[in-house]
């Protein structure tokens, strides 16, 4: 597992996950995840959880797994297992309620990510950026790539989706 995040950043649990479903929504309105989809990942791969957590509560979560290239899970969904095929370590998202945004909460976070994917020998981080974060995530060395694999897959995640990866 990585190191710790920094403070405030701690490993998710199954206590926070009603938290984490709610900031979900501040996040990701357009694209509604449950409860459940949250406690399947924490429940499939705990080192890639992490919350937030400030003097106020919680205030963000990060989530990401080993899955496979060019592919992203369709919204809201349950999965059975890491994919053996798996190419990949996938961001599954990142969400920071406004009262911390804009604070540098991100980079230690997405940090961690890369930690873990390096420890695993994940040579990509990959994700879907949506809500018009593409440049977000270029500033954290995410860069889009367009593959006919890719464009049927994001249609489920708005207009403004595109999949984005990053060497480790």
């Amino acid at each position: 597992m990585p190191e710790p995040l920094n403070a405030g950043w701690r490993p998710m649990t199954e206590a926070d996950l009603d938290r984490v479903a709610e900031i979900a929504v501040i996040g990701f309105p357009n694209h509604f995840e449950g409860r459940p989809m949250f406690a399947n990942r924490l429940a499939l791969n705990p080192q890639g959880c992490f919350v937030l957590e400030s003097g106020a509560g919680l205030e963000g979560y990060i989530v990401a797994y080993p899955w496979r290239a060019e592919a992203a899970p369709t919204l809201n969904t349950l999965i059975e297992t890491i994919p053996a095929g798996a190419g990949v370590m996938y961001l599954h998202d990142l969400a920071l309620t406004p009262a911390v945004r804009g604070q540098g909460w991100s980079k230690p976070a997405v940090q961690a990510v890369v930690d873990l994917a390096k420890t695993g020998d994940w040579a990509t981080i990959a994700l879907v950026a949506v809500n018009d974060a593409v440049d977000f995530w270029r500033g954290h060395g995410f860069e889009v790539r367009e593959t006919p694999e890719m464009a049927a897959k994001l249609t489920s995640y708005g207009s403004d989706a595109r999949y984005m990866t990053r060497p480790v």
